[in-house]
């Protein structure tokens, strides 16, 4: 079982694709690379993730700036 589940914010969680990564923040740049057709850029060029660590249900949201790769809260 993946770790983490991610989604783009916009898509609901039926969207979300599992990902095994060490951190919640890892988790969202790997989404990015395999499956950025899936996401909309706000006005700043970023996205804004969902992700969801499958062991505690814990949701946080990032934004990634997909230029630099800088991943931050959502805010």
């Amino acid at each position: 079982m993946p770790n983490f589940t991610v989604r783009a914010r916009h898509l609901h969680g039926h969207h979300a694709r599992g990902v095994d990564e060490a951190s919640p923040e890892a988790a969202a740049v790997a989404y990015l690379e395999d499956f950025a057709h899936d996401t909309d850029l706000d006005d700043d060029g970023d996205v804004a993730l969902i992700v969801r660590d499958e062991t505690t249900g814990r949701e946080q949201c990032f934004r990634v700036d997909l230029e630099t790769g800088r991943t931050e809260p959502c805010g």
